[in-house]
């Protein structure tokens, strides 16, 4: 049996650090005013940093009076302080670090190739600093956004700034910011706020971007204007101009004409005169944007799967773009199995009476998700039906079933519409929860079935019988 004695280890190495006379290197950190020497030895340098392996070989060091000496002027000397303790003794202490000692000490231990306290520093920034870091986007980003191994920290800023972007935006060092930064959070669909606020930031970064340009715009001149086209030529295209009202197009967007290209300014023109899309400009909507997100809120699909489906409920392609000219949707949830259970009755008490509906079931077996969408609703429909041993079917010729491969699926999706609308929806007393067509789509307890009944169009090529992992009821209305 192996005896490990790390703790004493630990203080010798310690020890060795603090107050040794055999170091044989010099370490000068720091710039100006803020310098500091250290003392250190070679050989625990060389093993514990690959960067000091290389860095201190035959081929590169410098001695003075047999002694190496190395200077370090991008590294404070608090953060190389505590490098060399870890280097030495394997402890770092964060808890009375400010957010910028903590950051730096993330950038050097990259540089130094010290990975376990790269990865340790990043964890901690993200879990014990997060107030911090959310005041100071930009100093963060600026610090990490070129450096590879920070992608988990950069895909925190980012995130964050989709969830709460006015902050971001709002700060007095927004108009600082990196252009290529920028340009990734502008492409982002997830980014929430309104595309006119967006434009108007943009605006001031491009301002503050173009040297010589003042912030009155009524002493520009041709040149001018030219030169924040220039600054802003990249960011143009990637604006949601349809996402804009008439009226702050009028006001916010029309007086900076110059500076947008004029095959999408005509297009833009288009939309708002004549209702017709752009053609060569147009993107989908920031599915972040709040007013939606607060629309729709589903454990099953995401709401780009809700945008699809909007779409579909109005006749429209699934992919089709809406814009605040076309009818949005709200959807209210009224019934979900983990909350109110998975059975015939409980989904018959929560979804009854003659309103369009929406039925999603994430399916247990393959994850798949299936759903169906009846203009009428599912039960107490009345008694306007047809009447065939002893089963209501009740008409609508709006109705639809469909799949999606995952929640997050834009790509495989199927639809099938109602063939017989005399059919389109079953009640058979207490023997199902739903039925779309007599089995096309219904549910009974916790299983559910896809089958081609000819009475929709058919959206699998088998029947299917599975078990239901979740199902969630919506209300559909237009807003």
């Amino acid at each position: 049996m192996t005896s490990i004695f790390h703790s004493s280890l630990s203080k010798d190495l310690s020890l060795i650090l603090n107050d040794a006379d055999d170091y044989d290197v010099i370490i000068q950190v720091g710039e100006n005013q803020n310098t500091k020497e250290f003392r250190a030895h070679s050989v625990i340098l060389r093993a514990r940093s690959p960067y000091f392996k290389g860095a201190l070989s035959a081929n590169w060091i410098t001695k003075k009076n047999n002694m190496i000496m190395f200077n370090k002027p991008n590294v404070t000397p608090i953060v190389f302080e505590m490098i060399l303790k870890y280097i030495y003794v394997g402890e770092i202490n964060l808890a009375k670090q400010s957010g910028e000692n903590i950051l730096e000490l993330l950038v050097a231990a990259d540089e130094l190739l010290l990975e376990e306290l790269f990865d340790h520093v990043q964890d901690y920034l993200i879990e014990k600093q997060d107030n911090w870091i959310d005041k100071n986007f930009v100093l963060v980003l600026h610090a990490v956004f070129k450096f590879p191994s920070c992608k988990k920290l950069q895909d925190y800023c980012l995130d964050s700034i989709c969830e709460y972007p006015l902050q971001f935006f709002s700060s007095n060092n927004f108009p600082s910011i990196n252009k290529e930064i920028l340009l990734g959070l502008i492409k982002r669909d997830d980014l929430k706020i309104e595309e006119v606020i967006i434009w108007d930031y943009l605006i001031k970064w491009g301002i503050e971007q173009t040297p010589g340009l003042e912030i009155n715009r009524a002493k520009w001149n041709e040149e001018n204007y030219q030169a924040l086209k220039k600054t802003l030529n990249q960011f143009i295209p990637l604006i949601r101009f349809v996402e804009i009202s008439r009226a702050e197009f009028f006001d916010k967007v029309r007086p900076y004409k110059v500076i947008i290209p004029k095959h999408i300014f005509e297009e833009i023109e288009e939309f708002y005169y004549k209702d017709t899309l752009p053609k060569t400009t147009i993107l989908p909507p920031r599915t972040g944007f709040p007013a939606k997100k607060e629309s729709f809120k589903s454990n099953i699909i995401k709401p780009e799967l809700a945008n699809i489906i909007a779409n579909w409920i109005d006749n429209k392609d699934a992919k089709f773009t809406n814009t605040i000219k076309n009818p949005l949707y709200k959807f209210k949830l009224i019934y979900c199995g983990s909350r109110d259970g998975i059975n015939n009755n409980s989904f018959k008490n929560k979804c009854n009476g003659r309103v369009p509906s929406l039925v999603l079931i994430k399916a247990k077996k393959s994850n798949k998700i299936f759903g169906g969408y009846s203009s009428i609703g599912f039960s107490s429909l009345g008694d306007q039906c047809l009447i065939e041993n002893n089963v209501r079917y009740y008409y609508s010729s709006d109705n639809f079933i469909f799949s999606f491969e995952n929640s997050e699926d834009i790509q495989n999706m199927k639809i099938g519409r109602v063939i017989n609308g005399n059919k389109a929806i079953l009640e058979w007393g207490g023997f199902t929860g739903f039925n779309f067509g007599w089995g096309s789509f219904c549910m009974v307890d916790q299983t559910f079935y896809v089958n081609n009944r000819s009475i929709y169009e058919n959206i699998l090529n088998i029947n299917l019988t599975d078990t239901i992992d979740e199902i969630e009821v919506f209300i559909v209305t237009k807003q």
